[in-house]
Parts: C-alpha cells; structure tokens; sequence
C-alpha cells in the first residue's frame, strides 16, 4: 500500500480526495497500486462539511500527517510560502515525497525546496502547478527529454484569457469584462495576480526551469498587465490580422533567455489565438520534434485534482520501484537572462493626437530618430475632443529605442499622455 496525507481540503484538495477515493479500484485495476488516502488535514470546519470524509482521517493538525508513519506521500494544497513552506521541507525531511499545486511557493523558493529533496533522495511533483489538467510538466520533463527546447508561449491565466475574449467577442471596455468574470467566479475580489501578469510569472518560471534548465527568479520576468488594453487595440488587432493574448513567452537563443508575460498580438493563423474563455494553452517547439500543443481547462476541482493524482501515481510507480526518484530541475551552466530592453520585435502602437496637419509627420520623425521604421499606420475618425487615435505597426524594434521613442512622443504638446505599444509574436511558426 502506498498511503496518501492530504494537507489542505479546498477546491483542489477535494477534487483530489474525491478521485483518489472513488477511484480507487479503478486505479489499482490499471496500475496494479494500492493507493489509499490515510490522513487529511484542514483547519476550516466549513471546508468539511457535506465532503463525506471517512470517519477517523481528518485532522486539524497538518503535523498528524506529516507524522504519520503510514503517510508516503504528501499533498499539499494550502497555497502560499508560510507554512507550506515549513510542511514541505519537513516531509522531505521525514522521507516522505511530496506533490504540490502552489506555483508561487515554487517559483520563490524551488531551489531550496529541490536540494532538499534531492539530499533526501525523494521528489516533488508539481504537475498541478502549471495548467491544471493539462500534462505540460510531464511532457516537457519526460516526452521531449531528446529535444532542446528553444522557444514557450503560454497562455497560464484562464481569467485573464476570459476577460480578453470578452472584449473581442463583445466589443466591451476592459472594466466590463472584468466585472463579468467576477460574477461568474473566474476572477478575484482582488484579481491584481491574474489581469496585471503576476500569476502567469510564476507558471512561466516553472517551465523555464524546466524547459531551459535555468534557475531563473522571478525578478528576472518582465510582467505586465492587460489592464490598459482597450476595444480600439482590440479591433485594430483585428484589421492587422491579430488577437490579443495575454501571452507568457520564453526563448533560448544559444544560451540567452528571455522570459516574459504580457499583452501580445498573435496572428490569426496561430493555433494559440484560438485559445479562448478560460482555458489554457502551452506552445513548445523543441528542436526534434518541431511545434507542440498542449491545451485543456487551466483549473478547477477536477482537472486539478487529476493532475494531482497523476503525479501521485507516478511516484507510487517509483516508491515501488526502490526509490528511483528523478532529480530536477537539474540546471545547465553557462546560461544568462537577456536584459529585458534589448528584446527585438515587431510593436503595435497606438497614440491620441489631436486632429490637425503635420501631426503625423512629428510622430514619424521622433521614430525615425530612435531608428524605428513604420509598416503601416492607420487614423481612426475625428472625436469630438478634437482628438484622434493613431494606430501604427513597426517593423522590427529593440524596446529600449521603443521606450524611448515613445516617452518623446507622450511629451509633444498635441499628444494625449498614455500613449501604448504592444509587441507583436510571431509564435515560433
């Protein structure tokens, strides 16, 4: 028998309980494991009542588990640094191996948490981390282990993805949308994690560990927001041949890495900029295989909860098999971040001018001088305030000339401040 403790009973931790439990046979019937959950933890009386735990596995105390000499394997589920942070390091500590859905307690502290499991000769499995349901760490860490990975697009935030389509669907304002996932329960009171880019960083950082074997941090993701995005960038995307994606993008250019989370247009032709509502999507192109494409549902009790049990299962295998624990992520030296400035792309940009002759030329002369050149520009219809939008695509440009270029024009006196540029991904097609 290999016995499960469940330390956390939320949303992912019931999806997880309910499979392990009702399943239970089927599991065994396909793997020939016993898998039984022995211990669970939960301090919320509320998170108990109606789940139907069997009698004598529920404690308040998260220590029974991690005590519990029957307990192999532990789940935890709390989410945040303190204290999963404490019980997990105290499970390795106990030999006990460990499975984890918090990408932020992953993303801050993985490398300590990985060499302690490593001196243990244990494993964490964190399949649940990144995507839900869909199995992107599994088939970046064992299905493309022939490959060098050199390029990841991500679609990581399912209420970030609702809220742009949405807007394209719609034709609404951003705070709109924004309101309407709340009513429906896809995003936060507070949703500053999701919209601004944050909790896509922390997902990206687990798959540049594992896809570049980098032990890159999260000061060295360059994260933004889709909160300044507005139905003009939307349609204008459109008439360019673009959709708008909250995109978290990772290259190894010979040892160079660029990661980065933000607002991006994606042609239409990209399987990715068809990737709507709340679902998820990974892109990886690995140097053998070419182009993959992992998609599915990105949360929830039970696509969660089956990634989970994926991971337990594959540990069980290993338990079984005299500890033949897998060491990750293992990290290859002579690698470097790419300074964020020096990222050369394609850019949208959109300014408001107001309505009169030689406007345009100024704007163009500002580009010209920080070495930007224009493949197309359009000029929307007069408002009534004497202002219009300007809307240009660049060729290729080095954001630090763009940054520049763009707080010059923000200081012409017939310019409205908040000038936007969003890059333009090509998608590794």
């Amino acid at each position: 028998m290999i016995g499960v403790g469940i330390i956390g009973l939320g949303t992912v931790g019931t999806g997880t309980y309910r499979i392990l439990t009702e399943h239970r046979s089927l599991i065994q019937e396909k793997t020939g494991l016993d898998i039984r959950v022995v211990k669970v933890a939960e301090t919320d009386p509320r998170q108990i009542n109606g789940k139907r735990i069997v009698g004598g596995l529920i404690t308040s105390n998260a220590l029974d588990v991690l005590n519990d000499p029957r307990v192999d394997i532990v789940v935890e589920l709390i989410g945040g640094i303190r204290p999963a942070y404490d019980y997990i390091i105290q499970a390795l500590e106990k030999k006990k191996w460990v499975v984890t859905a918090n990408k932020a307690l992953l993303a801050e502290r993985g490398d300590k948490l990985f060499r302690v499991a490593e001196k243990n000769q244990c494993e964490i499995g964190f399949e649940a981390s990144v995507c839900g349901g869909i199995p992107v760490v599994r088939a970046i860490r064992d299905g493309l282990i022939g490959n060098r990975i050199t390029y990841l697009l991500g679609i990581l935030n399912g209420t970030s993805n609702y809220i742009l389509t949405k807007m394209t669907d719609e034709g609404i304002s951003f705070k709109d949308a924004l309101r309407a996932a709340q009513q429906l329960g896809f995003a936060e009171k507070d949703p500053t994690f999701d919209i601004e880019g944050i909790d896509a960083a922390h997902k990206l950082s687990i798959l540049v560990r594992l896809a570049f074997s980098y032990p890159i941090r999260m000061a060295d993701i360059i994260a933004g927001g889709i909160s300044r995005i507005e139905p003009i960038d939307i349609d204008s995307a459109k008439e360019f041949g673009y959709r708008i994606k909250l995109l978290a993008i990772a290259k190894d250019e010979g040892g160079l890495i660029e990661a980065r989370v933000e607002p991006a247009m994606l042609p239409l032709t990209h399987p990715m900029s068809n990737v709507h509502g709340v679902y998820n999507a990974v892109y990886v192109v690995g140097s053998n295989v070419g182009p993959n494409l992992f998609y599915g549902r990105g949360a929830g009790s039970a696509p969660t909860g089956s990634a989970v049990v994926s991971d337990i299962i594959d540990m069980a295998h290993r338990i079984k098999g005299k500890n033949n624990f897998v060491k990750l992520p293992m990290y290859a030296s002579g690698k470097k971040m790419k300074k964020g400035e020096e990222s050369s792309v394609p850019y949208y940009m959109r300014f408001t001018a107001q309505d009169r002759p030689g406007v345009l030329s100024k704007v163009s002369g500002i580009l010209a001088q920080h070495n930007i050149s224009i493949s197309a520009v359009t000029q929307k219809g007069r408002k009534e305030t004497g202002y219009v939008p300007i809307v240009m695509l660049t060729h290729e440009a080095v954001e630090r000339n763009l940054k520049k270029a763009t707080a010059a024009i923000d200081r012409l006196p017939f310019i409205r401040r908040g000038s936007i540029y969003i890059r333009i991904e090509e998608g590794g097609l």
